[in-house]
């Protein structure tokens, strides 16, 4: 069996991107402001004024009034609670949860029953969502939410324990997009649900913004096209794939004089306007309850590709010897 390829393949120097996007955000956390031009306080992948960002891509006066201080940052570019229509006791969870924005407001929905889950590789930010907790448990009542720190292309979270993956504006940010979309059908259950608000790309963007790294730490320069989006979702193994550009998102950023997009409509072509390249996109799939026939699941796919997995994996037994029983050869071995 060969691996599927994919247009959209890991940055060679991910690590360099991981340290830049780490700093960036160590500095929101933190509010020392960015190199992009940002005051304190102030992010390059939002804005300034986080409420009104906030009630202008969908979230209501109530659920901003309930958040504990500090929770909303600014940093959203959609609305993935809304979108992922979550029930009561479902298991969520939220990648890049940052300072805790999207956990909470998600942890009310689920109540006493549901748990959400909040992982952000910002150790900073890990904390200043933890700092929160007391005061959200003060007003709700609830011991369901938690953060823990990782990053999303190994999730510190067990396979097939999860109902529902939000993600807001962070998944363009990694520099091994195929792994977080395999990592999220990993961690899903079966029948589990996808619902992700993204920036994406509707064409590629001139090299001059494309090798900003204000433009990274903001969103925009690590964005794939929206049909790469879709692709990976599918070649991860998911299913009903669906997703919907919300242009409203980034008109809305210039309009506000956001600092990184006033830089980048000078580097833009004449008359070329951030719209014509970027989106804020909705992505919404699911986890097929039951594999097709001949069908590998994203762990199992992690074993084949893992040398040291595959040694100790159950499935295929030690190097140099065949598999336990022909089932499982069929499902993982070849």
């Amino acid at each position: 069996m060969k691996r599927t390829n994919s247009k959209v393949k890991a940055t060679p120097d991910a690590e360099a991107v991981r340290r830049k996007v780490r700093e960036g955000y160590r500095q929101i956390a933190q509010q020392e402001g960015l190199s992009c031009g940002c005051g304190p306080a102030q992010s390059c992948c939002g804005s300034s004024a986080p409420v009104d960002l906030a009630k202008h891509i969908g979230y209501s006066a109530e659920e901003l009034a309930a958040l504990p201080d500090g929770a909303n940052m600014g940093l959203s570019c959609g609305n993935p609670n809304a979108l992922a229509t979550l029930q009561p006791g479902e298991v969520v969870l939220d990648l890049g949860s940052g300072g805790g924005f999207d956990v909470f407001i998600a942890g009310r929905k689920v109540g006493a029953a549901g748990r959400v889950i909040g992982v952000d590789m910002t150790a900073e930010m890990v904390a200043k969502a933890r700092s929160n907790l007391s005061a959200y448990r003060e007003q709700t009542g609830l011991e369901n939410v938690e953060f823990r720190l990782g990053e999303i292309e190994h999730l510190p979270v067990a396979d097939a324990s999860v109902d529902v993956v939000i993600s807001n504006c962070v998944i363009n940010l990694s520099p091994d997009k195929p792994q977080v979309w395999r990592e999220i059908a990993r961690v899903l259950k079966p029948g589990g649900r996808v619902a992700v608000s993204d920036l994406a790309l509707l064409k590629p963007l001139p090299s001059a913004i494309a090798e900003m790294v204000e433009a990274l730490v903001g969103c925009v320069a690590g964005a794939v096209l929206v049909s790469e989006t879709e692709r990976l979702a599918r070649e991860a193994g998911l299913a009903d794939i669906s997703s919907k550009g919300k242009p409203g998102y980034i008109d809305g950023m210039v309009d506000w004089q956001d600092p990184l997009y006033r830089k980048i409509i000078r580097r833009l072509p004449r008359g070329a306007k951030p719209g014509e390249y970027i989106t804020s996109l909705e992505i919404t799939a699911r986890k097929p309850a039951r594999l097709p026939a001949g069908a590998v699941s994203a762990s199992d796919r992690a074993t084949l590709f893992s040398p040291t997995k595959a040694a100790a994996s159950p499935c295929c037994g030690t190097p140099g010897t065949k598999a336990k029983t022909a089932k499982a050869k069929s499902r993982c071995c070849g």
